[in-house]
Order: structure tokens, then sequence, then C-alpha cells
């Protein structure tokens, strides 16, 4: 919850506004992803290696002959924080390189940063990035 006193911190220090851009992509789009990402000039980011489904709730798939369920497919997941203002370019980004016309393609999820804060000197917002 913001308090007042944050906000006038936070417009006193003119601290930017701040996203965090979570992109789950298909495993084999991550080096093309991550290129394009430092095509334009981010490099800055964290990779997880996730399992998960959506609609289609996992695939069947057929080995020797038998049918068999997998549920958890695995996927990637891009975390980037970045500048409001830079957000719109790197979902571009994302969409243009993790784009596919499947399903399964993935999402890309945007949130609220309030304050980062670079733990070797003690500096706050965007100023990190």
């Amino acid at each position: 919850m913001l308090t007042p006193n944050f906000l006038f911190v936070k417009i006193i220090k003119g601290m930017d506004n701040m996203k965090k851009i979570e992109a789950i992509i298909r495993p084999e789009k991550l080096k093309t992803v991550v290129n394009a990402l430092e095509d334009v000039g981010y490099s800055g980011l964290m990779i997880t290696e996730i399992e998960g489904h959506g609609k289609q709730r996992g695939i069947v798939q057929q080995w020797r002959g038998e049918k068999y369920k997998v549920e958890f497919l695995p996927k990637r997941k891009i975390e980037i924080v970045c500048k409001d203002t830079d957000t719109e370019k790197i979902v571009k980004v994302i969409v243009q390189s993790a784009q596919t016309g499947e399903i399964g393609d993935g999402k890309i999820f945007i949130s609220e940063i309030i304050d980062a804060i670079r733990i070797r000197t003690g500096e706050r917002g965007d100023l990190v990035l």
C-alpha cells in the first residue's frame, strides 16, 4: 500500500516509474529473444527454467505406440525491470521474436515496481537499472 509519505519521497527524489516484465516463452525461442533484446540495448535480464500449462492443460504424445499425457510443459521465464518509458519497446521485441502463431507461445505479464536498490552502493530508483 502506498502511503502519502512514500509518494512525497518519490516526488522529491524524482524517481521514474519502473515496470517488471515477466515473459513466459517456449524454450527453443530463448536464444532468439535474448539476442533481439540485446540488439535493442536491453541486456539486463533474469532467466528461470519453469514448467506449466495454460488452457490446453498439457499435450498428449505417443512413444512406442503408447499414448501418454504431458501435463506440465517446459517453458522459460524472462524477467526484466525497466523504466516505464521502455516497457512497450521491450514487449514489442519479445512478442516479435517469440511468436510462432501456435498454441503455447506464452504470455507476458507487466507489473509496477515501487523501488529498486543497488546493494553495493545503496543507490535507489531507476538509477540502478
